[in-house]
């Protein structure tokens, strides 16, 4: 496996060899870092012998620039790296993500099912939160390292738990129910929720589950006779608002494993392993050392990159 430091060096060595004029500095930072990037990600696509799109947020790194989250706008750019696929090779995703809309989380999975069938493994070199846990629980296995880890899916409205705020409720209601001097105490909380507020919350909170639930026997349990009872707990864990204590909670592979996900420990196989890290490697000093905040690339170098106010489709081999 090749670590950040050598990652770095590579890159470096790579813009030594093009010799390019000092103003044509940037340019040649930006073409090593695309020629080491995609040489390993085609290097780990011929490992698996399988389809290999990455779909990277530089939300660690940019954390101020809007539009990181998983959106609909990244159909266009899976649309963009599936075209060509051979698609009977199957689909591995590797995800890097704080999450997003449920709604477009809901019509990306769609989408891929639609080209990939049930055959899409999700790989998580990091991390992969809220709807990308989703979309990772779409998948048929999930690939993870000792570092990865998912997150719960319970949904937030406007940044708010919408459990939290069920919860709150329930909370007032009992407390002024036992002793109704309490109002006074609870009616400067409760005056912020609207009643269509809190319709809205528990429609979320079903939506999420229902999706979940839906895509694990669909797809990781669609052979098990009890795929409703292994889901429905799965369920209830990533959704536990007061069990998970917040939404950024951090699930790494012995819970992931322990709740009964299909998952696959990266650290069992090394070649495999040295060449996803690597691979994120690559997209972590791309995202920290170029303009571009979000990218979505398959194996052949098509890709679909966001920099700040603009996309940048590039074709194989160029930018």
């Amino acid at each position: 496996m090749s670590n950040w430091n050598q990652i770095l060096q590579e890159i470096n060595s790579e813009i030594t060899s093009r010799s390019l004029a000092a103003q044509q500095a940037s340019l040649a930072a930006q073409q090593a870092i695309d020629t080491v990037r995609r040489k390993y990600l085609r290097s780990l696509s011929d490992h698996t012998e399988r389809n290999t799109i990455a779909y990277y947020s530089g939300f660690l790194s940019k954390p101020w620039v809007l539009g990181m989250e998983i959106n609909d706008e990244d159909k266009n750019g899976l649309m963009m790296a599936i075209h060509g696929l051979e698609r009977d090779k199957g689909l591995d995703l590797i995800l890097h993500t704080p999450g997003g809309s449920i709604a477009a989380a809901e019509s990306i999975v769609d989408y891929l099912k639609r080209m990939f069938g049930k055959d899409i493994r999700a790989i998580i070199p990091q991390i992969a939160m809220s709807a990308g846990t989703m979309i990772a629980c779409a998948c048929k296995k999930i690939l993870m390292g000792k570092q990865s880890n998912l997150g719960p899916v319970d949904p937030q409205l406007n940044g708010i738990p919408a459990a939290g705020v069920i919860e709150e409720f329930r909370k007032a209601y009992e407390e002024i129910k036992q002793d109704p001097q309490k109002i006074v105490v609870w009616q400067f909380i409760i005056q912020r929720y609207t009643p269509s507020f809190l319709g809205q919350c528990e429609n979320s909170i079903e939506w999420a589950k229902d999706f979940v639930r839906q895509q694990l026997e669909d797809n990781m349990f669609a052979s098990h006779s009890d795929k409703s009872n292994l889901a429905e707990k799965i369920v209830a864990a990533l959704t536990d608002f007061s069990g998970n204590k917040a939404h950024d909670r951090h699930i790494h592979f012995d819970e992931c494993r322990d709740i009964g996900l299909v998952v696959q420990l990266l650290e069992d196989e090394q070649t495999l392993q040295d060449l996803v890290l690597t691979v994120h490697h690559c997209y972590m000093h791309s995202l920290m050392n170029t303009p571009a905040f979000k990218m979505i690339e398959n194996q052949n170098g098509a890709a679909f990159v966001k920099h700040q106010g603009t996309v940048q489709m590039p074709t194989p081999g160029t930018r």
